[in-house]
């Protein structure tokens, strides 16, 4: 640089931008975890109903203490139980790469304790801290250590609460809790081989996190054998340290080989491995393993497509399956790991599907045929809670309106009655159930109020409430929900909070729009963000549109071979159809923002309508679709071999080649990502620059696809509003 450039530099008006004021919001926002941090969550309730158990942080921290709530005082008070420090004395915590994969997967930020488990008795509780394991007796306090090898992955308790399995170096091992020896149940695991752990897509579009099953019985495990030998090996290096060399993982891409993955099952003790038997070049996904009190081992494959699936009973002696049922759909079957779950008596299990149209609960019989229906297409089905075995009543939260979630049970034939939880008017509930049914914690929020966790009976009567020592944002978020437009899309919209009506405003749309995920809540929490983007002087709306879940199966199933039409169309019509009711909207104006399929989402918007979208800030977006997992890509756009032209009018690439005008465009993506690599922003980067078409980059330096680092956050966001600012106002 010359020297009279660097004069101009050190200027002091040049110095200004850094000398500014912090926005204290964007600041507490960033530093609370977006006023989540001190809040309970991993909530577990004990056997004896006496007692909920739970991990919670500080105000400004991700480190996680294990907290009791005692039922019967319900005075709110809560006991603590464990910390990190007390049992690591002083020294760090630390991660091996494989359980860092694997956090990143479930999108666990926090550090300390991240996970637990309590023992079928009650007694126990397994307490998992960096790379080591921990017994501790409920009702003495005293913690052991178990004598395990470093790097320990999973940990679970066996169902009798004698022994703990786990993954490390690539094999499963179980300790035995009275003589605290480790001894290995699996050999011959690798790094291309392992023993016990799911695969990447298991992981990351399964929701299937774990690779062993425990018998009910304690003698036997099952696990799987992941063999990625063939699949394609991506390198991420920490562009800020290059000596450190690159990190290697396997990644399959639309097209190319998966893992092998196949199930074994051997004695607990250690022995000869029997591998279950089906038809794997047909069924190559191995998409859910159920090992239930009073049923058969359960496994559910699917074809590579994922337009058809099954359910296997495994012959755990000799590994041969039968066909318990078979689910067929021309786009795709919808998977949720809850499911198939066994009667405890043996005469039939509990099924999900999607076959008449929406989210269905069926009773079938031991033998797979349809018994009845528990939960109808038109009741909004979405997680299951409980289902309590005694008096066969099914707890689960959703709702017809797929802005709310609500307790709901069925009991054994009925119709589903709402939890009389006392709350009124509109909001988020999700919750669990006890094992009997006596008890119910409910995390509850809604427009005017954050999160809460209430304990109360399984009628609803209230008990108390979990304590919490979260910082309550400074705001109730102006905001309202409506349907709008001949398709009554559901839209979110957040006024400034000095809004004067008549007065035109720029308008940002926050999108998402991908088919696993909706944005338009009826949550205070969800509209935070948006409601400091709003006091900047603009108007900020979310939309759900086709191809998003929640409504039916024919509307989500609207993107089958085309992400880039339908969903950015939908997007269009509702910011219209509302700014006919809306008309301070300036639809001259119009700025739009997301991450990950969203970040797509938003680069589309200024590639593909630059007429309507003005400006885009696009994060982590994955831009050329024959570049992302295989298990998302092919069971929305097929195989590239098959439907090449899904794949071509879903890419990004399309669009940047042309010979047309952009937005103003602003991409972000973490240097580190394992999920949407950051080669992705990089061939969008280059396909632009090489056409002529000006565009900004901010790489995030070592973050992933998740961004926790409180600083990063509030930079983040400072620079999107800069940029809407610049572009829109």
């Amino acid at each position: 640089m010359s020297a009279p450039a660097l004069a101009q530099e050190l200027k002091p008006q040049a110095m200004a931008p850094s000398q500014k004021q912090p926005d204290l919001f964007l600041r507490q926002y960033a530093e609370t975890r977006r006023f989540q941090s001190g809040r309970p969550t991993g909530v577990r309730i004990t056997p004896d109903e006496q007692s909920v158990l739970f991990l919670r942080t500080s105000p400004t921290s991700n480190v996680q203490m294990l907290y009791a709530f005692d039922v019967a005082s319900g005075n709110g008070q809560a006991r603590e139980l464990l910390t990190p420090e007390a049992l690591l004395k002083g020294t760090e915590e630390t991660l091996t790469p494989e359980e860092k994969a694997r956090r990143e997967r479930m999108r666990v930020s926090a550090r300390g304790f991240t996970s637990y488990s309590l023992s079928e008795d009650g007694t126990r509780l397994l307490v998992p801290l960096s790379g080591r394991l921990y017994v501790v007796d409920r009702a003495t306090g005293k913690s052991t250590e178990l004598k395990t090898g470093p790097g320990v992955i999973d940990p679970r308790l066996s169902p009798d609460g004698k022994q703990v399995a786990y993954v490390r170096s690539h094999d499963v091992y179980r300790v035995d809790l009275a003589s605290n020896q480790e001894k290995a149940v699996t050999k011959g695991g690798t790094e291309q081989k392992t023993h016990g752990l799911a695969e990447f897509v298991a992981q990351e579009e399964m929701s299937r996190f774990s690779g062993y099953w425990w018998s009910p019985d304690a003698k036997s495990l099952a696990y799987t054998e992941s063999d990625t030998t063939d699949v394609e090996k991506l390198t991420i290096v920490d562009v800020m340290h290059p000596e450190k060399g690159g990190e290697v993982f396997p990644y399959p891409r639309p097209g190319k080989p998966n893992a092998r993955v196949r199930l074994g099952i051997t004695p607990a003790a250690g022995g000869k491995t029997v591998w279950a038997q089906w038809d794997a070049q047909k069924y190559p996904y191995l998409a859910t393993v159920k090992w239930d009190k009073g049923g058969p081992l359960t496994l559910l494959v699917q074809n590579r497509l994922q337009t058809e699936e099954q359910v296997l009973a495994v012959d755990p002696a000799t590994g041969k399956t039968r066909v318990l049922l078979t689910e067929k759909d021309a786009a795709w079957v919808e998977l949720n790991q809850d499911f198939p779950l066994w009667l405890e008596d043996g005469s039939g299990f509990l099924w999900y599907t999607e076959r008449n149209g929406g989210p269905e609960v069926e009773l079938r019989r031991a033998n797979g045929e349809l018994e009845r229906s528990v939960v109808k297409p038109d009741a909004g089905f979405r997680n299951l809670a409980r289902f309590v075995q005694a008096d066969k009543t099914l707890f689960f939260t959703g709702d017809p309106n797929p802005t709310e979630s609500h307790m709901w049970r069925v009991k054994d034939g009925g119709a589903p009655v709402k939890l009389a939880t006392g709350s009124t008017g509109p909001g988020l509930e999700m919750g669990m159930v006890s094992k009997n049914g006596g008890l119910v914690v409910l995390s509850t929020q809604g427009p005017k109020a954050m999160p809460r966790t209430v304990v109360m009976k399984g009628d609803g009567t209230k008990l108390g409430e979990l304590p919490e020592v979260a910082q309550e944002p400074p705001f109730t978020p102006n905001f309202e929900v409506r349907q709008v437009g001949p398709k009554k899309f559901w839209t979110s919209l957040v006024k400034p909070r000095d809004f004067k009506p008549g007065t035109k405003l720029p308008v940002i749309v926050e999108v998402y729009a991908g088919p696993s995920t909706t944005v338009v809540h009826q949550s205070m929490a969800a509209h935070l963000l948006s409601q400091w983007m709003a006091d900047k002087g603009f108007l900020v709306v979310k939309v759900d549109g086709r191809g998003t879940p929640l409504r039916t199966s024919e509307w989500n199933r609207a993107v089958k071979h085309d992400f880039a039409t339908i969903t950015l169309d939908d997007q269009i019509e509702a910011v219209q159809a509302l700014a006919k009711q809306v008309p301070e909207m300036d639809l001259q104006r119009v700025g739009i923002t997301g991450w990950s399929f969203g970040g797509y989402m938003a680069a589309l918007a200024v590639l593909k309508r630059p007429d309507f979208f003005k400006a885009a800030v696009s994060g982590a977006p994955v831009v050329d679709w024959r570049d992302y997992d295989t298990h998302y890509t092919e069971r929305y756009l097929g195989l590239p071999e098959e439907s090449p032209q899904a794949y071509e009018v879903s890419s990004l690439l399309t669009y940047a080649k042309k010979d047309a005008p952009i937005g103003a465009l602003l991409l972000l993506h973490g240097t580190a990502d394992d999920n949407v690599y950051f080669f992705h922003t990089l061939k969008l980067s280059d396909a632009l620059f090489r056409a002529g078409k000006p565009h900004q980059l901010l790489p995030l330096s070592g973050l992933t696809h998740m961004v926790p680092d409180p600083l990063v956050t509030e930079r983040q966001y400072e620079r999107v509003m800069a940029h809407f600012q610049q572009n829109l106002k």
